[in-house]
């Protein structure tokens, strides 16, 4: 849904209940902002070869953006810096202007996980998670993080998780979705684990740099369909997970599927429950129907949201999934932004609402053994 919308300070007091966004973008205005939480040789290191993707070019996206920056027009800071990357600002604009009352962040851009270069990985994983608790979060109490991982090294993901296990702003395991192999690959196993240990979820945005074309049968040849593709990967990391065994081997693990829609995981259930049950015996650690796995160890964030003619026909799918595995989000600053005054085109009952706008997030990601949220954010301004 793109809407552009302008700030209006009264939202907030007006807001009757108060809203979880789950998917919100920030970034440095400049790059070399997070030089400061870097070592000397890494900064070196960039400025004298750069970042090196896995694939396409080293710089810029695979596809022209309708907007600049794929951002909302409005979301351009006043003092300057690309969108997302003024805290005071996002605070007006975003924060008070929808009554958000918990912000997950989702560092994107420059996520290091897909990147060639394994050592300057870790380096720039730790460096944005220091940057983040420093600029972020340690500055707007209503803003909480997630802890950025080089996802393709396993062994230096499970040090960075446990650098900030038990840390009260860090709720949540940052990987992306396209990845060098699909995520079920038990190379990517210890990071499950050392997530379950911490009590954290793994949430996997979409998006990434593995190496390989975001489709079946090769690269796409129009924004249209990368954006279409976002889902097409998820559905077959979700397929790895479930059939590789990996939730046997990890009970507790909790997964967040982040801007992928999520209208396609019903159908992928019952297309994975009919062939388990055909070729079950390729797959002894999976005891139980792919379907009953999904549904006790996925939640999805709702942005981009589907929007069928039918509303009854959201309502079904949100059914079939269940009010308690959604987690509202708008995608800000990004064009494709879901307002939330607008994005639930139902009418649900104040059960069901009361979950899908904040509930279970707050279940999800706030550990109160942990962690104390003061919902106003008064200390922190």
């Amino acid at each position: 849904m793109n809407v552009e919308l302008r700030p209006r300070p009264a939202a907030a007091a007006a807001q009757r209940l108060g809203i979880a966004d789950c998917d919100i973008h920030h970034s440095p205005r400049d790059f070399r902002m997070l030089y400061a939480y870097l070592p000397k040789k890494w900064r070196d290191h960039l400025d004298m070869f750069g970042q090196r993707p896995r694939q396409g070019p080293a710089a810029g996206p695979q596809f022209p953006k309708s907007q600049p920056d794929a951002s909302r027009r409005d979301a351009w800071p006043p003092v300057g810096g690309r969108p997302g990357s003024d805290l005071d600002f996002m605070r007006t604009h975003h924060l008070d202007a929808n009554g958000i009352e918990l912000g997950i962040l989702a560092m994107i851009r420059p996520h290091p996980g897909g990147m060639q270069n394994l050592d300057l990985s870790g380096a720039l994983a730790a460096a944005i998670n220091d940057w983040q608790v420093a600029e972020w979060t340690g500055r707007e109490r209503r803003f909480k993080a997630s802890i950025v991982v080089p996802y393709e090294d396993a062994a230096a993901s499970v040090a960075e998780i446990e650098r900030w296990a038990g840390h009260a702003d860090m709720v949540q395991v940052l990987l992306l979705s396209r990845t060098v192999e699909p995520l079920g690959h038990r190379r990517y196993w210890p990071i499950f684990e050392a997530a379950s240990r911490a009590g954290l979820p793994v949430g996997i945005h979409a998006f990434g740099n593995g190496g390989q074309p975001t489709t079946g049968t090769g690269w796409p040849s129009y924004y249209a369909e990368d954006m279409i593709g976002h889902s097409q990967s998820c559905q077959a990391m979700v397929s790895s997970m479930v059939l590789g065994g990996l939730f046997a081997h990890v009970p507790d693990l909790r997964v967040v599927l982040i801007e992928a829609g999520f209208a396609w995981l019903p159908p992928l259930a019952w297309r994975l429950d009919q062939a388990w049950r055909t070729l079950r015996s390729e797959t002894p650690a999976v005891t139980r129907p792919p379907s009953a796995i999904i549904r006790d160890h996925f939640w999805l964030t709702t942005q981009p949201m589907e929007e069928p003619d039918e509303t009854a026909h959201l309502s079904d799918t949100i059914g079939w999934i269940g009010w308690d595995r959604l987690l509202f989000a708008t995608d800000y600053p990004h064009w494709d932004y879901d307002d939330p005054r607008h994005a639930l085109k139902l009418a649900p009952t104040p059960a069901q609402r009361e979950a899908f706008f904040i509930g279970n997030a707050r279940s999800l990601y706030i550990r109160q053994d942990m962690i104390r949220l003061d919902m106003a954010g008064s200390d922190a301004r």
